[in-house]
């Protein structure tokens, strides 16, 4: 195998030349692989605690490597947490506001830097597959396609799987349109990286793979086989009445489990495991709607949407044969702004110096030699946020939250007046937490630590009035709906196909 002399390479530069981590995981250039899961809530596995779900490929994959206990996403919701990963930067400087529905104006911009385009520059050949959610239309030539940002195949879809994760007819790949499919949306997914692996990858280069799971988001659909392990009585799934709704919540998860599995098989089929960095998270935490409440925080407050932990706090776990003590955990607090930086250190690239970077490598935490250092809190801002709090910054195991004076409702139009209030808010009230001693945040302590309130109130403000002059604005947009219209006619076709269980 090309990449063989990975772990013998890495242990000699550290321990007998004593070059660092740096240098030594330069000279062997190993595969990465970065999955993330959709709406999956940091309870939502077995390895994190869930009684009832079953995950055993991505458990056994927890075994083998290092699981995060605080493990962060970049933000409240999908597309800015997929911006923040794909570009090292708190996606407020990019003006990725919140999700992108279909047609939106909003996308991450040409001139940001984005992880393949960089891993390129070291000999990486590079794909996507899954989930985008970084544009508005995967067929648009005025916004960047995954194409533009670096990957040199992709196969995606611009937000869900629709008309649910059954039977997808809106993947495109390269540009093309796919058309309608058979099957659910994990094992498809699975598939195309696995077809890129066997049949178009060059096995002379490195590769860095991204694979976007549409599970556990709604509308979900889950094959038989795994809503069969739940045999849960309960109120109809509005999108499988044969089921109910935390059967096919509970078996989605297995399905996303399923698919993950079939990935890291053809990986060891194909003898790339020891030498492949996988990292495995989520966008954000469950959505827990009327629809699709049964998503779990694993006790944390709130969920998606919220700046809460319920909501940013996501299960995250690497294995890296070799590098990597199987079966370990980490209570530091990481984010997923960290992952550009960290796949640059490890290949042996630089970003430009003039690029304004949120995250920070943690290849001391993954290489076990040293802890991650940053030189500012970890840092959201979501002005369109479920909860009060539209801003959160992390240090240590303090927290402070802050409303901000032009809070903003949840939707997916684009007003001129919203753009504007982004622009002019002001933060507000402030809660401080400690999460060491009180992870679920029901204890606000400001009154009693009045130093430490200050200290973070400082160093909040001037990271919300660097983002927010940073942050672009876009036209006005009317939001068409276009996809809510097809997950309403799924509803009301799959209503009229079972109407017993809607008695």
């Amino acid at each position: 195998m090309r990449h063989s002399s990975v772990r013998v390479a890495l242990v000699l530069g550290w321990i007998l030349v004593g070059c660092g981590p740096t240098a030594a995981i330069q000279a062997a250039a190993p595969n990465m692989v970065v999955v993330l899961a959709d709406d999956l809530g940091y309870g939502d596995l077995g390895c994190y605690g869930h009684k009832q779900i079953k995950t055993p490929n991505i458990d056994q994959f927890a075994a083998q490597g290092l699981r995060l206990t605080h493990c962060y996403s970049a933000s409240a919701n999908c597309s800015p947490a997929r911006a923040g990963l794909m570009t090292g930067r708190t996606p407020y400087r990019m003006g990725i506001h919140s999700w992108i529905p279909f047609g939106s104006p909003m996308h991450v911009g040409r001139n940001e830097i984005m992880v393949p385009k960089l891993l390129r520059q070291a000999g990486y050949q590079t794909c996507h597959v899954g989930k985008w959610h970084l544009s508005g239309n995967l067929q648009d030539a005025t916004q960047p396609q995954p194409g533009d940002h670096g990957f040199d195949h992709w196969f995606a879809t611009q937000n869900n799987a629709l008309p649910s994760h059954e039977n997808p007819d809106n993947f495109v790949r390269n540009g093309d349109p796919v058309g309608p499919l058979k099957g659910y949306a994990a094992p498809l997914v699975a598939r195309e990286a696995i077809n890129w692996l066997k049949h178009q990858r060059d096995d002379s280069k490195p590769f860095f793979l991204f694979v976007c799971f549409h599970e556990p988001h709604e509308p979900i659909a889950t094959d038989k086989r795994f809503t069969d392990w739940y045999r849960i009585p309960g109120k109809p799934s509005p999108f499988d009445p044969r089921v109910s709704q935390q059967a096919a919540h509970h078996g989605n998860v297995s399905q996303l489990d399923f698919g993950f599995g079939k990935l890291m098989a053809a990986l060891d089929e194909l003898e790339l495991s020891k030498d492949t960095l996988v990292y495995f998270t989520s966008d954000n935490g469950p959505a827990i709607t009327s629809l699709h409440p049964h998503g779990s925080t694993g006790g944390l407050r709130d969920k998606k949407g919220y700046l809460y932990e319920g909501g940013i706090r996501v299960p995250g776990i690497v294995r890296w044969p070799g590098h990597i003590q199987p079966g370990a955990q980490s209570d530091e607090a990481v984010s997923g702004v960290d992952v550009l930086p960290t796949l640059c250190e490890i290949a042996g690239v630089q970003p430009p110096s003039k690029l304004k970077l949120d995250g920070v490598s943690i290849v001391p935490l993954l290489s076990g030699t040293g802890k991650v250092v940053r030189d500012k809190p970890l840092y959201w801002q979501f002005n369109f946020a479920r909860g009060a709090p539209k801003v959160a910054i992390r240090s240590g195991d303090w927290k402070l939250l802050a409303e901000i004076s032009h809070p903003l409702s949840v939707g997916g139009d684009i007003r001129p007046e919203d753009q504007a209030a982004i622009k002019r808010a002001e933060l507000t009230r402030f809660e401080l937490y400690h999460l060491g001693r009180n992870q679920d945040e029901s204890q606000e302590v400001s009154a009693k630590y009045p130093q430490e309130l200050a200290d973070m109130k400082v160093r909040m403000r001037q990271l919300y009035q660097e983002v927010r002059e940073d942050s672009p604005t876009w036209p006005a947009w009317k939001w068409p709906r276009v996809e809510g219209a097809r997950i309403k006619a799924l509803r009301e076709q799959k209503a009229r196909e079972f109407p017993e269980a809607f008695q």
